[in-house]
């Protein structure tokens, strides 16, 4: 029988700029308590799976941070090894970042606001370099090279920045056979399903991941998706998904 490897990714539980319906990006909230009860509950679905996590990627922003440490936690597993990097964070939303998304689109347009939201290939609005919400001016990235800090990203972006971190740090890991947690958020995990199951640029658009509700993976020796499905009731997880889908703006 061949061996596989188990892979579980995790969109951090609602933050409160979720429940504000507001573009976060790389701006770091904290979960909403709604947040904080997603993530125990991802906890307990995962335990009851028996999934036994040996190491956990996250980005460096604290709702990915707490998710993590709140799911470990409701498993026991809070002391395992935890990896934090920046490639893991959220798509940069540029300009965008602090507003409003149904006033956003109010003032440019539903059309247009949905292809800022979800074009593969278009970005929002950048930043001026001197915004003080330019990822240059906190210094959890102040050793990066500017070159590497966004002013705004497109998704094809976010897959441009993850995959090397893929690559050079998680599957090393599950190489070595460990059982593998990444909590990180809405774009840059849907980065990664693109690439574990091969979706088109044209069809990732439509691909909606649900806050605080565990994707389970197997991967062969090749890195390459045997199954793949999320824990939980589907209908539940159905509606979440399409909550994410008609969020305004």
């Amino acid at each position: 029988m061949a061996t596989t490897h188990t892979l579980v990714l995790l969109r951090h539980g609602q933050s409160t700029w979720n429940l504000e319906n507001i573009f976060t990006g790389w701006t770091d909230v904290p979960l909403s308590a709604a947040g904080e009860d997603e993530a125990r509950d991802s906890g307990r679905l995962m335990a009851d799976a028996g999934i036994e996590f040996d190491v956990v990627h996250t980005s460096v922003l604290r709702r990915a941070i707490d998710t993590a440490s709140l799911s470990l936690n409701e498993m026991g597993l809070g002391w395992i090894p935890v990896v934090r990097h920046w490639r893991l964070n959220e798509r940069h939303y540029g300009d965008l970042q602090g507003l409003n998304k149904k006033e956003t689109a109010d003032k440019h347009g539903h059309d247009q606001v949905q292809i800022w939201r979800r074009a593969y290939a278009t970005a929002p609005p950048a930043l001026d370099p001197a915004d003080d919400r330019h990822p240059a001016k906190d210094r959890r990235y102040r050793n990066l090279p500017p070159e590497l800090l966004p002013a705004t990203e497109c998704l094809a972006d976010v897959v441009e920045r993850m995959l090397p971190y893929w690559y050079d740090r998680i599957v090393p890991d599950l190489v070595e056979g460990k059982t593998v947690l990444v909590v990180a958020h809405g774009n840059s995990l849907r980065a990664l399903v693109k690439h574990l199951d091969g979706i088109s640029d044209d069809e990732i658009p439509s691909l909606n991941i649900p806050t605080g509700v565990p994707l389970r993976y197997e991967l062969d020796d090749d890195m390459r998706a045997v199954s793949s499905g999320y824990l939980g009731d589907p209908e539940a997880i159905a509606a979440a998904a399409h909550a994410v889908a008609t969020q305004a703006g």
